[in-house]
């Protein structure tokens, strides 16, 4: 595990995309050989978007032979509908680079069958060979996607009903109005990300550094289901200083004297045009 910590959230968001941005330029995506990147939504992920927004008008990155999985949707949220994710997602990242719209997956929170919607989804991303990376975010419970406390660690897509706390949570994206709130969704599970051969969990803010304490410095619970990626073989949680502050002080010492190590992993910065014929 690697616990990667910056300044501040714009660096820390800046440190992810060089990051997502190295691994898939190194990876060589072809028309036979796609790169399969998983994607959360929420105001955490914004920053590194944005950076990958600026990347490929740069001529830097492209997402040609890119295909994603998106985390989670709401249930019966129209997809055009401001605050759903397919919104999001367009509105904030898809439509300003060069993904094919057939390559983006988002679960369909207004299917006629939602079971079948959820085992569907599991079957494109095991068609598509896998996820590649799975970046994440969490909220203040330490739950990842939408898999809150009590959450089974092996876990698959499937409907969740949202704890009031989420709900609440979630209100000020609905005009502070919790009747418009969706109580469900749709999510990929704790062992759908766990499949993922990399896992990068973006950690940002005081408000979560609660969160973070439990991911990294106890033991796996499933009442913090982010806990569970102490397990997995390849998980970079990264994070910006208000982040650390529950942490042990030995604990962020120890990581920030690997930062020499973890930043060979994004210095030097890849491009695209170093690749062309």
């Amino acid at each position: 595990m690697r616990l990667v910590i910056l300044d501040d959230y714009d660096l820390s968001s800046e440190w992810a995309a060089k990051y997502i941005r190295n691994r898939i330029i190194q990876f060589k995506p072809s028309a036979d050989r796609y790169f399969t990147l998983g994607l959360p939504t929420g105001s955490t992920p914004l920053g590194c978007y944005k950076k990958l927004i600026e990347y490929h008008k740069n001529g830097d990155l492209s997402f040609k032979f890119v295909k994603t999985f998106n985390m989670d949707e709401y249930v019966c949220l129209p997809r055009d509908h401001p605050e759903s994710y397919h919104s999001y997602m367009w509105n904030n990242f898809f439509k300003h680079i060069d993904i094919e719209p057939q390559n983006t997956h988002i679960l369909d929170g207004n299917a006629s069958d939602l079971q079948a919607e959820c085992e569907a989804f599991e079957q494109q991303i095991t068609a598509a060979g896998g996820i590649e990376l799975f970046v994440g975010g969490i909220g203040p419970d330490g739950h990842i996607a939408f898999n809150e406390p009590g959450s089974s660690l092996v876990s698959r897509t499937r409907v969740k009903t949202l704890a009031k706390d989420t709900i609440v949570a979630n209100a000020r994206f609905f005009g502070n109005d919790l009747s418009k709130v969706p109580t469900m969704t749709l999510t990929v599970g704790v062992g759908t990300v766990m499949d993922a051969r990399e896992v990068m969990i973006l950690i940002t803010g005081a408000h979560k550094a609660f969160a973070l304490y439990k991911a990294i410095e106890e033991g796996v619970n499933h009442m913090w289901t982010v806990s569970a990626f102490q397990q997995h073989p390849r998980t970079i949680f990264v994070c910006d200083e208000d982040a650390t502050l529950e942490l042990r002080v030995k604990t962020v010492k120890y990581f920030k004297g690997l930062m020499h190590v973890h930043n060979q992993l994004v210095e030097p910065m890849l491009s695209v045009k170093d690749y062309m014929d």
